[in-house]
This record gives structure tokens, sequence and C-alpha cells, in this order.
């Protein structure tokens, strides 16, 4: 298969993310760890991940092990972070694919201690510290205890520590300077002690647009760096675009009388002769099971009819007649002047630009482009 014979697919520009890596690094002014969870972002991990290096990001976070080895897939060698759960009888995996993976509870990071002496590892780790998300991390307050619990703890090496803020996006909001404020005592204390904590981390993409103090020694960018806006209220950076775009082929066009049901359940009915055409792509790819969706086909956004299919859908083709099967259509992105942006479909779907990449199903070949 390749993309003229796709039914539906997934163009990736790696100098966009490139690109992106480097206005984020320049404003950022310290390194910037490049977020490639979820497949990053439904972008595909391994060729992005390499792109994100070789745009300038310093190292890589993940949420699951399996996606750091993903990640090496691509040939990169920097630093990745596992940022949730690994289970400790992994240890050896870890240690294989060179991931540094986040403590947050003793029991768990002795068991992790075992497990490295076990299989003559040592294991890097950043200690996660909860200041307010109230998701993992140990609690600010105890935080100097943990670390000094977690130093005696042989075959761990800590290298770094960071905490996550949870309203960052809601500009210069109250609850994030609060946890700042807990999160600078506790590296104070760390400091006074004399005790190590490797590179410290906070603030994700929206933070580097308005919160300088919150950078420390890296940045976590994960939504920026494939071109989409971290919140709708917050400007985006200069020179920042998308860089995914997602299509599907036009595969049958009918004239179907007035009063006829359209689909599943008969969602929609033909209110006269409409010229109604179907897409391969349904929610077996990634789009969401609704009514109010829409396409770009012929230069103009027109709507979905009927139910979402799992492979298929319908569109009312009445104001594009030049449209033949084959075509193009287009999800996400440009044709002609028209545009749909995540952002777009994210509104439609009353979620966010995040989980609308993120439902990108796998079986949605990705093609990658460096122009």
């Amino acid at each position: 298969m390749n993309i003229h014979t796709a039914s539906t697919w997934v163009e990736v520009n790696l100098e966009t993310i490139r690109n992106n890596v480097r206005i984020m690094r320049a404003a950022a002014g310290v390194p910037v760890m490049g977020i490639v969870k979820g497949n990053a972002y439904g972008h595909g991990t391994a060729k992005v991940s390499r792109a994100i290096v070789e745009g300038g990001a310093e190292c890589l976070g993940v949420a699951r092990l399996e996606e750091a080895r993903d990640a090496r897939e691509g040939g990169v060698d920097v630093p990745i972070l596992v940022l949730g759960y690994v289970h400790p009888e992994r240890a050896k995996e870890a240690a294989e694919n060179n991931a540094t993976l986040t403590v947050y509870n003793l029991d768990l990071a002795k068991q992790l201690s075992e497990q490295a002496i076990k299989n003559g590892v040592v294991i890097p780790v950043h200690v996660k510290i909860d200041t307010g998300m109230r998701r993992l991390g140990v609690f600010a307050e105890n935080g100097v205890e943990f670390f000094e619990q977690i130093q005696r703890l042989p075959g761990i090496k800590i290298t770094g520590m960071f905490t996550h803020f949870p309203r960052i996006d809601e500009v210069r909001h109250p609850t994030t300077y609060v946890q700042l404020e807990r999160f600078n005592h506790l590296i104070g204390e760390l400091r006074s002690r004399r005790i190590h904590t490797g590179v410290i981390h906070a603030s994700t993409s929206a933070g580097v647009l308005y919160m300088p103090e919150a950078r420390f020694d890296m940045v976590r960018s994960g939504i920026t760096i494939y071109g989409l806006k971290s919140t709708e209220d917050l400007p985006q950076l200069d020179g920042i675009q998308p860089a995914l775009t997602w299509k599907a082929r036009v595969i049958s066009i009918k004239n179907i009388p007035a009063g006829e049901g359209i689909g599943y359940n008969h969602r929609y009915i033909t209110q006269k002769e409409e010229r109604i055409g179907v897409i391969a792509v349904g929610y077996g790819d990634g789009m969401r099971r609704k009514l109010g969706n829409f396409a770009i086909v012929g230069g103009k956004r027109v709507n979905m009819v009927g139910g979402m299919c799992m492979d298929q859908c319908m569109v009312n083709l009445d104001e594009v007649p030049d449209v033949k099967i084959g075509d193009e259509a287009v999800l996400i992105g440009t044709q002609g002047s028209e545009t749909i942006t995540a952002e777009d479909i994210a509104k439609a779907w009353n979620t966010t630009n995040y989980e609308v990449v993120n439902s990108l199903h796998a079986r949605v070949p990705r093609f990658y482009f460096d122009a």
C-alpha cells in the first residue's frame, strides 16, 4: 500500500515537528523534553521521536515502558523518562531500553531496588512530587524524607525530580503559584541538606508562554511540538505549525431520493433528492460516533449525515457537484481555502485536541514527509 492506494491515512511533516522543537527550545531558554506518549499524540512514535531529537530536544518523555521501546526503535539515544507506572519486575527491560523510571512510592521503589540488584543493573530515576495534581507523587511536605530514603536504596540512582501543574493552561491561575511555592520550598530544603536532585522540571508547553519562573532546568513539551494549541485561550508561539493532516477517499456517490433514511437507524432522512457520498473513514479509525461531524471535499466544508459507521461515513455533496469517486476528503488539514483543525473537531466533540489526535487508531497508516 502507498499513499495513492490508502483508504484513509495520516500525513506527518517531520520538518514541521523539528522546527516546532527549535521554536520551543528558543522560547524556553532551557533544555526541552519532547513528550511522545500516546503514539506521539497519534503522530507515530518511532519516526517522530527521531525528528524531535533532531530538532534539538535533549530527552524524551513517555507514559509506558513500551513507548520507550518504540522510541528507541526510531534510533534515538537520548534519555527517555517513563512518567508513569512501571512494574518493578521490569527493571531489566527498563535497563535494556536505557529508560529512566519515575519513583513516587517507597514500597514500589524498594521493589525496584531489589529487582535492579537481582538483575545486576542500576536504574536512573526521577522523583515525582505531588504539589497539587493529587495523582502520582509523594507529597511535597514529605519530599525530604522520601529523597533520603531513596538515596539509601541500592540499584537506584536519582537523576531528576519533577512535579505537574494541572491548571497551567489557565493563565496565571493562583493554584499554579501555590504549587510552585511548595515545589520551590522543597527544592530549597533539599539544597540546604546537600541532597542531590538531578535535573528539575515542572512546566509543560503552556508554562513556557508566560511562566518563566517555572522552567527550572528543563521544560516538558508535547502538544506544542505537534503544532496544536495547549488551550484555546492561550496564544501560540510564532512559527508553530500543525504537523498532521488526516485524509480519506470518497468511495461512493449516489443520488438518493427524498424521504430516504441514511445509514444505521436512519438517523438522517433526505429532505429532497440529495447527492450522498461515502468516505472511507469511521469510528474504527478514530472519528467520534456522533452527529455533527464534517469534512472538506472539493474544497468546501460539507456535513456528515446519518450515523457514523465503524469504517465509513456519509456526506452531503450537493454543493460540490464535481467531486468524483477517488477524490480526497480532508478530516484534519487544508484543502483549497478551507481548513479543519484538531481544535475545530474538539469543539464539535466537546473534548480537547489532545483526545482528537490520540484517537487516531493504529490501523490508519502514517506517511512521513520532510518538507
